[in-house]
Formats: C-alpha cells, sequence, structure tokens
C-alpha cells in the first residue's frame, strides 16, 4: 500500500481567485501524476470552504475557499482531510457547518474537528484492499475553538512541556484522552495514522514536546506520526520503526516566502507499507510558484539535503535517489542512536 501524504493545503484568498478562472486541478500542478499513484492521499486542509459566515474577530488572517473548490481536492484524488488546525472556524461555526456536507456529498473522508466533540474525536476509516487505514486528527492550536458536548469546535489537545507526559504535571487528561482514543482505534484498523497540527510557524527544530509525544502514540499504536502547522518543513524522525514527520510544511498556498525559512519548499512523503509495517517514506520535493504544488527540478537535491541534516540530527539515516528524484528513508532498520 501507497499513502501520500501532504501539509498545508491553503485555497483561500489569493488561490481562490485564481481558482475562479482556472480548472479546479492547477493547484496540484506536476505532482498529480505522482499523487495518481497512492492508494490512499492526505492532506491537511488550512482552510474553511464556504460562502458564508463573518471572519472571526481578533485573528489576523482568515482563509476561506469557494464550496465549489471541494472539486479542486477532488482533482487531486485527496481521500481524507485533517480539519483540526487553526483556520477551520476562520468565519465561524456557520460556516464550518456549510463545509462538512461540501465535503461529505462528495465521499472526502474527514477528522479533528466536527459539530460536537465526539465528531471532532471520531476517527476516519477508509478500506484499500480489504484493510482498514484509520485517521485521527487534533490541535494544539487555538484553544478556543475546542468542540463541546453540544458545539462544533476542533479536537485540542495540548502540548506542552508540563502535560506532555501521561499523567504528567499540568495534565487535564485530554493527552490521556487521546492516546487512549489511539489504543481503541488500533484495536479495529490495520494502519493507523495521528495527525498533529501543533506549534508555532517557524523554527526547524522539532521540539522536545513533540519528539516526547510522538513516541507515546508510536507506543499507544499509531503506524504514523503525521505532523503540520509550521510554514517549513521539519525532519523526519522514526521510533520502533515507525515514521515521524514532525512538519510537513506548506504544500499550497500564497503566502509571502521567507528567503532563509523558505516556507515555499516541501514534499510529497509517500509512505511504502507491507501489510501494517511501514518499509520506505520517499519524500519527493516541491517548490510552491504561482499558486501551485510543482515538483522541484534544479532546487530538489538542496531541498533533499536540508532534509537529509535536519533529519540526520534525529538519528534518522536517508539516501538521495537521484533517478526517482526523490529521498529515500528506510523504515524495517533500526534508526541510529
Amino acid at each position: 500500500m501507497q499513502i501520500a501524504l501532504l501539509g498545508d493545503v491553503m485555497l483561500g484568498r489569493l488561490v481562490n481567485q485564481h481558482l475562479a478562472t482556472v480548472r479546479p486541478a492547477y493547484p496540484w500542478g506536476d505532482t498529480l501524476e505522482l499523487l495518481r499513484q497512492a492508494d490512499v492521499r492526505i492532506a491537511n486542509l488550512e482552510c474553511v470552504l464556504a460562502s458564508g459566515g463573518e471572519p472571526e474577530p481578533g485573528k489576523v488572517f482568515h482563509f476561506r475557499s469557494d464550496p465549489k473548490n471541494v472539486a479542486s481536492l477532488l482533482a487531486a484524488g485527496i481521500d481524507v482531510v485533517s480539519l483540526a488546525n487553526n483556520h477551520v472556524l476562520d468565519f465561524g461555526q456557520d460556516a464550518f457547518r456549510e463545509m462538512l456536507p461540501a465535503l461529505d456529498g462528495r465521499g472526502i473522508l474527514h477528522a479533528g474537528a466536527g459539530p460536537d466533540l465526539d465528531a471532532a474525536r471520531r476517527p476516519a476509516v477508509r478500506r484499500v484492499d480489504g484493510a482498514a487505514v484509520g485517521f485521527i486528527a487534533f490541535t494544539d492550536n487555538e484553544p478556543g475553538w475546542e468542540a463541546g458536548a453540544a458545539t462544533p469546535g476542533v479536537y485540542y489537545v495540548p502540548v506542552d512541556d508540563g502535560g506532555r507526559r501521561r499523567g504528567g504535571a499540568g495534565s487535564d487528561g485530554r493527552l490521556d484522552g487521546l492516546l487512549a482514543l489511539v489504543r481503541r482505534t488500533k484495536a479495529r484498523v490495520q494502519f493507523l495514522i495521528v495527525s498533529a497540527h501543533w506549534g508555532g510557524n517557524w523554527g526547524h527544530d522539532a521540539p522536545a514536546r513533540h519528539q516526547d509525544l510522538a513516541r507515546d502514540l508510536i507506543d499507544a499504536g499509531a503506524d504514523l506520526v503525521f505532523g503540520h502547522s509550521p510554514h517549513i518543513f521539519r525532519g523526519v524522525g522514526s521510533h520502533r520503526n515507525r515514521p515521524i514527520i514532525y512538519s510537513a510544511g506548506d504544500f499550497i498556498d500564497d503566502y509571502a516566502v521567507d528567503p532563509v525559512e523558505r516556507n515555499d519548499q516541501s514534499f510529497v512523503f509517500m509512505l511504502d507499507t507491507d501489510g501494517n509495517s511501514p518499509r520506505t517514506l520517499r519524500l519527493y520535493p516541491t517548490i510552491i510558484a504561482g499558486f501551485q504544488a510543482r515538483l522541484a527540478r534544479g532546487s530538489a537535491p538542496d531541498i533533499a539535503a536540508r532534509m537529509q541534516r535536519l533529519s540526520s540530527h534525529l538519528g534518522t539515516l536517508s539516501t538521495w535517489n537521484a533517478s526517482g528524484r526523490c529521498l529515500e528513508i528506510p523504515l524495517d532498520k533500526p534508526a541510529r542512536g
């Protein structure tokens, strides 16, 4: 089985305006052929799909895309999206409620936000050749958007130094609840992905609290930890031969590019599995240009080399495959250190 994972997909603002005049497939550029090779395609949807609603007061950035742009997700074959992020309620609860049937009606699964807490916590499950692939999504952003017993919102789990360990000082029970959810879900699926929209926008180093929680998630049953939220990619780690993507970075957006942080660079993360065992993670470098994700050409080795350096700090070995133009991380061998 091949699973493709993409970082933040933001279809609002200028991308939304551009989609009014181009084909729905435009934002995916020449990554489409690669995405079609996957059995499951997953992304973090960093906007709300709605025509109504009012911008949330107190926020600087608000991302909304026309509901018709669900066709853009379909054009890329996106199967599952994370809604646990800091933009899904940018235009209020009514806009959020408008998005859910737009996704449901086109068969796009989602997790991490919902009309109430039970729905926000509920895993998405997609079957691939008889195998059940589970997907749980949470965020430590926007605590004021936490779903309630009867109110819409995100699946919020604080990730902080005091409460990062099970039962640690400062733990309020949400972290224990997340780990319990992982254990229950793993008991009924063959492969489990946990999506974490965590931390701030910048910084290439994976915080210690993220590393600790990622290991706890894998110990509880996660087969892959898929992190995002920072606008730049971070190194890839592993635990018990399970991959940890600490930040996938930005995949599609209209943001100004920081010349040092390079928030226009990311990857298509393609995981090969043998049953429920991850075998190889292949990273295909991408770059955003003209509101479109494109496979990096001349800059691909340099983007991959930066990821190699970041991942080596986490004990992860990788090799640049020049013919395949991808970085390869074997997962069936123990990590260093």
